[in-house]
Formats: C-alpha cells, structure tokens, sequence
C-alpha cells in the first residue's frame, strides 16, 4: 500500500462508525473487526486492570493508540500509562506516552496478537506488551523494543503460566496470574 494510500485509509478509519459490540482497529493500513470479547477475556483485564495501582497508573481499557510513522491504531485490550502523562481529551494516545499495552488474545486473534501487533507495538516503542493467553494459560512479557516498521520487535520476553507470578518492572508490579480463566473447547495454538 503506498504511503497516499495509507493516509486515506487512517482518514476513512476516523470517520468510519462501527456497529454496536463491534471493536475496530487499523493494522498497518487494514481493518480489523472484531465481535464483543468472551467473559474469560474481559475477566482477564479487569484483573489484570485492578493489580495496577491507580494513583500512580492510568488504567484505559479499548484506547485507540497512534503509532508514529505507521498505518496502524491499534485498540489493546488495556493501556496503562503514568497519570502525568495522560492528555486531557482526545481518541489517540500517542505509543511514546504509554508504559504497556495488554492484550488477552482470543479465539480468532492469535496470529494478531502475537505477530502484527507485536510488530506494531514494537515499532512504537512501547516499553512493555503483555500477551495473556487463555487459550494455552500463558502470559508473554515483551520489552526492551527495538527497530522500524516490519523489523520492529521486542528483544526480551518471558513467559509465565498461569498460576506462577509474573514480575511488570516497567511497572514496579508483581502480576498474580492465578485467577485468569482458560476458554474452554477451544484448539491450544503453538505460538510462544
């Protein structure tokens, strides 16, 4: 897609009204829709939500991010970043201000969760992504990004599974993990 294309595309996603229960997102220049998350997923982020200190955090949930140089908004599941940093008003949050973006991947967004949007969230240099994966009991820490555009990834990671302890340096919080649910029925995947 060329860069004139790009920008018509991030121009047609500000104006474009998604049907109710529906979350959109840009992705490197394509949109991405999906329907209204399992209770297992939304359980996940307001636990994971609530271990985040509030008067040090924000805590957003479903916050279009804008990363610099990139046909992409993508809308994790949880943004956190300092309360200083926070803007008074608007729909994006620019990817230098946040600390850790969170997403509890599901059914249909594995390939997303754990490749473009590690890609995306690396190349706005976003200190921290946690993936918490209820399909395999997993949670995934990436940090220290590194790089541009399709190279951008995310030189650190550590994996955690359910029930272990899961240390957020960039947060100075230690994650309890033990009551994250698993979505039951569904085919484990073999991503990291």
């Amino acid at each position: 897609m060329t860069a004139v294309d790009e920008r018509g595309m991030a121009r047609f996603f500000e104006e474009f009204e998604p049907p109710e229960g529906v979350k959109v997102e840009l992705l490197r220049g394509e949109i991405v829709m999906m329907a209204a998350p399992d209770l297992v997923h939304n359980r996940i982020v307001t636990n994971v939500q609530d271990q985040i200190p509030a008067a040090r955090w924000e805590r957003l949930q479903t916050t279009d991010v804008d990363i610099a140089g990139e046909a992409s908004e993508p809308v994790p599941d949880l943004v956190v970043l300092e309360r200083a940093a926070v803007p008074d008003s608007g729909r994006l949050v620019p990817s230098q201000l946040v600390t850790m973006v969170v997403e509890v991947v599901s059914r249909t967004s594995v390939d997303r969760d754990y490749g473009v949007k590690r890609s995306v969230y690396a190349a706005g240099q976003v200190p921290a992504y946690l993936i918490v994966d209820p399909i395999v009991a997993h949670c995934v820490l990436l940090t220290e990004p590194t790089g541009g555009g399709d190279d951008a990834d995310y030189q650190a990671q550590r994996i955690v599974k359910f029930g272990a302890p899961l240390p957020l340096e960039p947060l100075g919080v230690e994650l309890d993990t033990t009551g994250f649910g698993t979505y039951k029925g569904v085919k484990p995947h073999r991503r990291p």
